[in-house]
């Protein structure tokens, strides 16, 4: 349960600082997935799947495969603030699997989570 002082973030967008090297960034980029988004085991371990939480799609088990998406996203500029360290908090990719935004979960090693968001949920710029 969140806490009830905690605010709904702002409103995310793209943004990529001037400096940003998107290619160096993509070669560091590791998806390691979240157990708070299966619903069966996986390679991110046992399930633990938050009622908050959006299920991860029981296809998607190739972790190299979401990898891949994550360094397209970030290659293709689909990411936003806050900028952690080199990392970009947030990467959005869409599939045929559907729409998905990373989180950045450790910003020394470059790890994302992953999980299923809506069209009304994409920063503008990506909305179709």
């Amino acid at each position: 349960m969140q806490s009830p002082g905690r605010r709904r973030p702002p409103l995310k967008s793209i943004h990529v600082p001037q400096d940003a090297d998107l290619e160096a960034v993509a070669s560091r980029a590791r998806y390691i997935g979240s157990p708070e988004h299966k619903s069966a085991p996986s390679f991110a371990g046992q399930p633990k799947l938050r009622s908050s939480a959006s299920k991860c799609p029981s296809s998607l088990v190739d972790p190299d495969k979401l990898t891949e998406w994550l360094k397209r996203a970030i290659k293709q500029g689909n990411v936003g603030s806050p900028w952690e360290g080199i990392f970009p908090r947030y990467a959005w990719f869409t599939s045929d699997e559907g729409t998905f935004e990373a989180r950045l979960v450790n910003r020394g090693l470059g790890e994302y989570k992953g999980y299923p968001i809506g069209n009304d949920e994409l920063p503008d710029e990506l909305k179709q």
